[in-house]
């Protein structure tokens, strides 16, 4: 059995996110798609929000071979503990793949873990979580960008947000 990883903040996940994702599926017999969490970041939705976002999205879809969970420690030891032997990220753009490889590079190191690189859909290559929230905070649509349920969490998270700095 084959398993991959889908690493990422997942701040919040996005349509791009959700398309890399379901093409993973369809290569791998199992799929952890596993919230990063990063004490260097401050992200606007918490871990578990984060978690049970990804998990609405895609069990609206049916795809009871993906797993959604969240790790703190480094991704290489997630993917010992699960036994997976790849690492599958999206790239969007030149910028993406020179940040991944040396990223890639360092976890083969560590554990022996491959990095796949998942080109972007075209009609997605454009949408990132800091370029939704950005469009969402200036009142834009952000429609299409990211699952219905997220727009409507998003929405409050930033009505609260500007309350509070109001």
């Amino acid at each position: 059995m084959t398993i991959a990883v889908c690493p990422g903040s997942y701040d919040p996940v996005t349509s791009g996110h959700l398309d890399v994702i379901e093409r993973c599926a369809s290569f791998f017999d199992t799929v952890h798609v596993v919230v990063a969490v990063n004490s260097a970041k401050t992200p606007l939705f918490g871990e578990q929000e984060r978690v049970e976002m990804i998990r609405q999205a895609l069990d609206a879809d049916g795809y009871p071979q993906i797993t959604v969970a969240s790790t703190t420690g480094l991704i290489t030891d997630y993917c010992l503990q699960v036994g997976a032997s790849v690492i599958v990220k999206g790239l969007r753009q030149n910028g993406d793949y020179e940040a991944e490889l040396g990223m890639a590079l360092v976890n083969r190191d560590l554990a022996g873990v491959e990095t796949l690189f998942l080109p972007a859909d075209p009609l997605r290559e454009h949408i990132s979580s800091t370029i939704v929230k950005d469009v969402a905070r200036h009142g834009g649509s952000i429609d299409g960008m990211v699952p219905d349920s997220v727009v409507q969490k998003l929405t409050t998270i930033l009505k609260t947000e500007r309350a509070e700095n109001g």
